[in-house]
């Protein structure tokens, strides 16, 4: 994988995938000049003698209260201190890591007032596989992510615990030097810019969104493999449909269906004769809600892109006038609205995905036999893997209930009005694990449908899919140990096995073309 060079202000989702999946990540040095020039800034309004939010006055409520110079380094410190309080398990280190890159990309644009040393030690922790340890719950997604990027900001200091590449966890303190780093002593306004920001938001966020996305792609294939398994028509996703009503993602859709079923002995077996007159809603309507599925991601993926690459800190030093402003770009709502609609999209992804489940187990509306099964009576076949999808489908209807449309006041009533975005970002994770088994069972469920097709052939991208599942997972013909089967197909869902075994066929990309 190709390392990352951080553009602030220019990186790409593709870029931001890369990073979240293992890719090394550096700094673009032209950034240091921008850096510099904003520490400078900071130096100069503490000069003047005027107070200024965060640089030399106490925090939220406390906004009002003079820090002396004296003990301007003393504030930062205390600052990061007294915010390490999030609780939880700790993020999982292919996001921490993501987090830590969105936070360099945020101060290197030269608006946080961070000195050179401090985004370098950052980029050095980055380099060397040192990942703080962020607790994962304790954030509102306003005033920023303050508790999870406090802790960030602790492993820079010294205080708090990292993990090592190996997968240890050490005091921060003796993990620095055992690397050969030096902790930081911060500087003023150092601390505030750590910590204000939406980068755990983002972070979660941005990881869930290339889940999902792998899911949703997958889901085309099992969506596609079941139409076949049913014998179902291709008709619904002739072009001239969806023109008419000119869905972007919709479009799309209907065209991968066709491309992945182009070609299929099994179509054409039932081109006449068959006296179905149309398909139930979850094969013949696949374009219309997966199709705005995809517009949903889309939209997400817009935002979160966005988000990544704007400066969410406050106050902001603009260098040229020595000004530092004070606004709210801390505020998460942005992200809040996008992990929302990604909730949306997952649980119509799994809903649809287990709609397909239900109808090729039963009889009546497959026409095959009952729950898959040759012998069914004596064995249950897939009667128990369609309960299991429905009791996930359940689980994230629960979970997707909107976090951005609660607010709980803190500090004193002074952060009145916050997003939530945190946990609704975090949640997707579970989230779009559960939908990834779903589609693994639909995976499971249209193999074995068109297993009693004998010789006759889906299309050559579907029977590549099949081939895939195959080499994982038997043919069901008496019952037996089921849990092993469903874990390895969710990992053909997750591991984008499944998606490169149709790479002939593209699939629907986050960026629309």
């Amino acid at each position: 994988m190709s390392a990352v060079v951080l553009r602030p202000g220019k990186v790409t989702l593709g870029e931001w995938a890369a990073v979240y999946r293992g890719a090394g990540v550096s700094l673009d040095e032209a950034c240091f000049g921008p850096i510099a020039r904003g520490a400078e800034a900071v130096a100069r309004i503490l000069a003047r003698g005027e107070p200024v939010y965060g640089i030399n006055t106490g925090f939220g409520r406390l906004a009002s209260v003079r820090i002396e110079p004296a003990d301007l380094e003393r504030l930062q410190r205390n600052i990061v201190l007294s915010h390490c309080v999030g609780v939880g398990e700790a993020m999982p280190v292919a996001v921490a890591r993501l987090m830590l890159a969105l936070k360099i990309a945020n101060v290197a644009q030269g608006v946080s007032g961070v000195r050179p040393e401090t985004v370098t030690l950052m980029c050095a922790l980055l380099e060397r596989g040192l990942t703080p340890v962020v607790p994962s719950q304790g954030s509102v997604g306003a005033s920023g992510d303050l508790a999870p990027l406090a802790h960030l900001a602790g492993a820079l200091i010294g205080v708090g615990e990292i993990e090592l590449p190996s997968g240890q966890r050490r005091p921060a303190l003796g993990a620095l030097k055992a690397a050969g780093l030096s902790p930081l002593t911060l500087a003023p306004k150092e601390g505030l810019a750590l910590l204000n920001g939406t980068q755990f938001s983002t972070a979660n966020a941005l990881a869930a969104l290339f889940e999902i996305h792998t899911v949703f792609q997958s889901a085309l294939v099992t969506g596609a493999l079941s139409t076949e398994a049913a014998k179902g028509s291709d008709t619904p996703f002739d072009p001239r449909i969806h023109a008419l009503r000119g869905h972007r993602g919709q479009l799309e859709t209907a065209a991968t269906l066709r491309a992945l079923m182009a070609g299929s002995a099994i179509r054409a077996s039932h081109r006449t004769g068959d006296p179905r007159v149309q398909d139930p809603y979850c094969l013949r309507c696949q374009p219309q809600v997966m199709g705005a599925v995809l517009d949903l991601l889309r939209y997400a993926a817009r935002t979160l892109e966005c988000e990544a690459n704007g400066v969410s800190d406050n106050p902001l030093i603009f260098p040229d006038t020595d000004e530092a402003l004070s606004g709210g770009n801390f505020h998460a709502e942005p992200v809040a609205f996008a992990a929302d609609a990604m909730a949306i999209a997952l649980c119509e992804i799994g809903s649809l995905s287990e709609r397909r489940i239900a109808m090729l187990v039963d009889p009546a509306l497959s026409g095959l036999p009952a729950f898959l099964t040759p012998n069914p009576g004596l064995n249950s076949g897939l009667m128990l893997p369609q309960v299991t999808a429905a009791a996930l489908v359940s689980e994230n209807k629960q979970r997707a209930h909107p976090a951005s449309i609660d607010s709980i006041p803190t500090s004193a009533n002074q952060e009145d009005h916050v997003s939530m975005a945190a946990h609704g970002a975090r949640r997707l994770h579970r989230m779009a694990a559960n939908a990834a088994s779903i589609v693994g069972i639909e995976l499971i469920t249209a193999a074995q449908g068109c297993d009693f097709y004998g010789d006759l052939r889906s299309s050559a991208p579907l029977e590549a899919a099949r081939r895939v599942v195959r080499a994982r997972i038997a043919p069901l013909a008496d019952d037996r140990y089921l849990h092993s089967d469903l874990q390895a197909a969710s990992e053909l869902v997750r591991s984008r096995a499944l998606i490169e075994a149709v790479r002939a066929v593209p699939l629907p990309a986050l960026e629309a073309a």
